[in-house]
């Protein structure tokens, strides 16, 4: 009798990962032996054993790759993958998935990112924190509330994500610019969208959008010199990964008011310590990284990862290879 397949389920406790790690443990408890940690390296021996590895936004290193000998595919349970040493995976003959084709989590980052533009158009934060403090602020508000209607959007990667966020602007009779590395010629015709260099698409939008994955081409893509280029007037969206933007440049832009104002989902680090700037920096709006996170995305993710695992547990290639193994 064979040995059955073990996979180890890593959680993060930041972001929602006990319950897709319980929900796929649950699941998959008849085809496999599974162990739930917090971390890769909190079990050595299960970490050893491992041939699949589920991952919830839990760092995935090169010492657990190199710890982990049997191990034949790291499947995340999320969009994103920049948390997984990819080059390290890829040395070892190692495949990595995320579960970017199942759309599990493209309704509510595009929400959370409109949810972010709406309060920073509507100045929600300072009209709450007034009327709080007996402050009826709207002499003084009144002045600075603008509408997204007629405004220009710059979304930076119209991938699925950006292509909702784009469908929402179109409804909010906005226009859409968009910058990435292909031509997405259908979703030109379907929300007026068009295509500029990225620089065009700074100097010339209202809001810019971030939904770029993280890699070695957008690290630090937002940098003190891009950011100089946005109009005083416009507004900085992040719901993708918080080292796709020079958080210090942004807090200098923001402090000396050359930009109007940011709304961020994500941060470099996560969690943010207390000494990042953006923290106190004037007109922003921030939210823990919960752009991928309700009770139905959750659900849709758990979905989503384990049909890739089930998938390598039956024999056949998982869907969404992000691994240059493939």
């Amino acid at each position: 009798m064979t040995e059955p397949t073990h996979v180890l389920v890593v959680i993060s406790p930041h972001v929602g990962g006990r319950d897709v790690g319980g929900a796929l443990a649950a699941q998959l408890g008849d085809r496999a032996e599974v162990t739930v940690v917090e971390s890769a390296t909190e079990d050595p021996r299960a970490l050893a054993r491992a041939q699949v590895i589920t991952t919830a936004l839990a760092p995935i290193t090169a010492e657990a790759v190199a710890a982990a000998p049997q191990l034949r595919l790291v499947q995340c349970a999320s969009h994103g993958f920049d948390y997984v040493d990819l080059p390290a995976a890829e040395r070892a003959g190692v495949t990595v998935a995320n579960i970017g084709s199942s759309g599990a989590e493209n309704q509510n980052v595009a929400e959370q990112t409109f949810a972010l533009m709406l309060a920073l158009a509507k100045r929600l934060v300072p009209a709450h924190t007034a009327l709080v403090d007996a402050d009826w602020a709207l002499p003084r508000l009144q002045r600075s509330i603008t509408e997204l209607c007629g405004k220009t959007l710059g979304i930076i990667g119209l991938g699925r994500i950006g292509q909702e966020v784009a469908r929402r602007a179109a409804a909010f009779d906005m226009s859409v610019l968009y910058t990435g590395p292909r031509p997405q010629p259908q979703a030109e015709a379907r929300y007026a969208a068009r295509r500029v260099p990225l620089e065009e698409l700074l100097t010339t939008s209202d809001y810019v959008s971030v939904h770029a994955p993280l890699n070695e081409h957008t690290r630090g893509l937002l940098d003190a010199e891009r950011l100089a280029l946005l109009k005083p007037t416009a507004h900085l969206i992040n719901t993708a990964r918080g080292a796709i933007v020079d958080q210090d440049a942004l807090a200098d832009a923001l402090e000396a008011g050359r930009l109007a104002g940011a709304g961020l989902d994500v941060f470099d680090p996560e969690p943010p310590t207390t000494a990042l700037r953006l923290l106190r920096a004037p007109n922003v709006v921030l939210s823990p990284h919960v752009g991928g996170v309700t009770r139905e995305t959750l659900v849709r993710i758990a979905l989503a990862a384990l049909e890739n695992v089930r998938a390598y547990l039956d024999g056949k290639p998982p869907r969404d290879v992000v691994s240059r193994t493939r």
